[in-house]
């Protein structure tokens, strides 16, 4: 009786095609389980996904450039600076914004006339010493609204987890052409 004769069943070697066929598989079932959790990341992502309009660069606050798809704006064009991190009592520029947006930034603003809001806005807006802006925006429907570069979410009620789960999310992300 020849040794490989003895050998039970069990222990004989895998055939190269059958090896092939199971790492197949194996990689087939790893890709679908990653994709599946990368739409399921992404569908739990806050906001609205809005279209991306590139990240030209314009000379000044009036030239001319595209209307942007959402208001406040969430990608475009921009001006070659940004506006300072933090709370700011003004209005900010749209093309000023959109820069601070493409640099990793979040923009919290509000349109009422309405300090209670406005300092428990400020108080989270506060807890982040970089990438996070406070400023009025007197001319959107909301009275609340939240941009990131693509991102938006815009509401009319005062919700802290909402806000806090935006800034997380998008807060400190660069969007530059690489």
């Amino acid at each position: 009786m020849a040794k490989h004769d003895r050998q039970p069943r069990s222990h004989r070697r895998i055939s190269r095609r059958q090896r092939r066929m199971l790492v197949t598989t194996a990689v087939v079932i790893v890709a679908v389980a990653v994709g599946y959790f990368a739409y399921r990341a992404a569908a739990n992502l806050p906001g609205a996904q809005m279209p991306d309009q590139g990240n030209l660069h314009i000379p000044t606050e009036d030239s001319p450039h595209e209307p942007y798809n959402s208001d406040p704006p969430t990608s475009g064009p921009h001006l070659p600076y940004i506006a300072p991190w933090g709370v700011h009592t003004r209005p900010i520029p749209q093309p000023l914004q959109v820069h601070n947006l493409e640099d990793g930034g979040v923009l919290v603003q509000y349109n009422c006339d309405c300090p209670e809001l406005v300092e428990k806005l400020r108080a989270i807006v506060q807890r982040y010493t970089h990438y996070v802006i406070l400023a009025p925006y007197p001319t959107m429907k909301s009275r609340i609204a939240l941009t990131a570069w693509t991102r938006i979410d815009a509401f009319d009620e005062f919700d802290e987890k909402r806000i806090v789960r935006f800034v997380k999310a998008y807060r400190g992300i660069d969007h530059h052409n690489k």
